[in-house]
């Protein structure tokens, strides 16, 4: 190599040294923009080619850009619901407003990807980070909570309509003796009233239930143990207040071949004390064996046919006892519930949302529920560092980077987060130091090498 070339090595080195401190400036620059990845610098050589290994000299340098899409940032709260941040790898996955002539607004069809994750609902609802990407997932229904959709992600303040009560979920423990009010002269069983009605079902008298007057009323309170109580909804969103009690009807004779028997009766009004009430057997015969076990029914849902209360019909409700129905002794000798729900809500507005780590956005809503309404998107990649990076914080897929592969995987979504840059300014500072010294190096190897000229010029002379 001539002192030419080591000249034109030295401007090489230059360019190199500046194209580093480009890349520096703009980690600094964007220390504190949300999501921002900083771009390292990489240096390569470029040797002389020479036929003859021992005469290979030193040539110029190259730099090249080292993406760091998959080293995380740090995450903090900023006490918005709607933003998110992620745990893990993975992208947002997000998509740009269009304005076509006549000044209508769209949404493009090119997917982008994102680790900038201060959304917010825009003017119309739809979730937007600071940068003007529109975050992309599935609109979810909130009464069915079935996909309605797929695009950008609107949450709407629409009121939520009434769902009737359709399934009660119930799952507990009746005592195997009952503590009723007349148990020391009925041993806790319900019997025929004195008036002659029988409202029991058993599988002995094969009945399909009845109902107990009001004058009758009381005696069922007394031979009876309080059963669940709950509020359910009809068509249009009004509350019904639900009163029963369980009924142990027969007692089980294992040489009889007889199982304890208990009946469930509800009120037909919500003024449950003394005869203010009449009651309805539900019309189905609960059947334990010896250790306490459910023989009957077999189904895992009973009907509670055309429940009414306070002249309010409610329907048809299937009561869902798949969570064990069971007959153990309890001291107490009143009934243990373990689980009780029903499925239907009064009409609703929306008071808020939050993010689950699932990527599930929920609405609160004003009844008390809480539902989904929309699947966020999240796209991995088998080279994250391949993606070209766009403005405004967002990435483009490539060929390097491969197809994108939708969904969490072993990622979570952090509600109420973002994700600050990755940026270390003391690093950054560091290396800008060096490169610094690099690059004043080189100018030295220039001064050097035109003195050298010079010198040769003036042998001329």
């Amino acid at each position: 190599m001539d002192v030419f070339s080591a000249l034109q090595t030295a401007v090489s080195g230059l360019k190199a040294q500046s194209f580093s401190l480009s890349n520096i400036s703009g980690n600094i620059a964007n220390s504190q923009t949300t999501g921002y990845k900083r771009i390292d610098t990489g240096f390569v050589d470029m040797l002389v080619d020479s036929s003859n290994t021992r005469n290979q000299t030193a040539g110029s340098v190259g730099a090249f850009s080292e993406l760091t899409n998959s080293i995380q940032g740090n995450k903090v709260s900023t006490g918005v619901s709607t933003n998110m941040a992620l745990d893990g790898e993975g992208f947002f996955v997000v998509r740009k407003k269009t304005t076509d002539a006549g000044g209508s607004e769209s949404f493009s069809t090119a997917n982008l990807y994102t680790r900038r994750g201060d959304f917010a609902p825009d003017k119309d609802g739809y979730l937007v980070n600071g940068a003007g990407s529109y975050l992309v997932g599935a609109s979810l229904d909130p009464v069915t909570g079935q996909t309605n959709g797929t695009g950008a992600i609107k949450i709407s303040n629409a009121i939520i309509p009434a769902k009737p009560t359709t399934t009660i979920t119930y799952s507990a423990n009746l005592p195997k003796s009952p503590a009723t009010t007349t148990a020391a002269s009925s041993k806790g069983l319900l019997s025929a009233f004195s008036d002659g009605t029988d409202a029991r079902v058993t599988p002995a008298n094969g009945a399909t239930g009845g109902t107990v007057s009001q004058s009758n009323a009381q005696s069922l309170i007394d031979n009876s143990v309080a059963g669940p109580a709950l509020t359910v909804y009809t068509a249009s969103g009004s509350p019904v207040s639900i009163q029963s009690r369980w009924a142990k009807v027969a007692a089980g004779d294992a040489a009889a071949g007889t199982s304890d028997t208990w009946n469930l009766f509800i009120a037909d009004k919500t003024s449950v004390a003394g005869n203010q009430t009449s009651w309805s057997n539900m019309g189905q015969a609960f059947t334990f064996s010896a250790s306490g076990q459910l023989t009957a029914p077999t189904g895992s849902t009973v009907p509670i046919n055309n429940l009414t209360v306070d002249g309010v019909n409610v329907g048809s409700v299937g009561l869902d006892i798949s969570g064990g129905l069971t007959q153990y002794a309890a001291a107490s000798g009143t009934v243990t519930t373990n689980d009780l729900k029903q499925n239907g809500y009064a009409s609703g507005s929306l008071n808020s949302v939050e993010v689950g780590e699932n990527g599930i956005i929920s609405g609160k809503y004003s009844n008390g529920s809480v539902i989904g309404l929309a699947r966020i998107e999240v796209a991995q990649f088998v080279n994250p560092d391949g993606l070209k990076p766009d403005s405004l914080g967002n990435y483009q897929q490539t060929v390097a980077s491969g197809e994108a592969i939708i969904g969490l995987k072993d990622s979570a979504v952090v509600g109420a987060n973002v994700e600050q840059s990755n940026t270390d300014i003391a690093a950054e500072f560091s290396k800008m130091i060096v490169t610094q010294q690099a690059y004043s190096a080189n100018t030295r190897v220039m001064s050097t090498a035109q003195t050298m000229i010079s010198d040769l010029l003036n042998v001329i002379r």
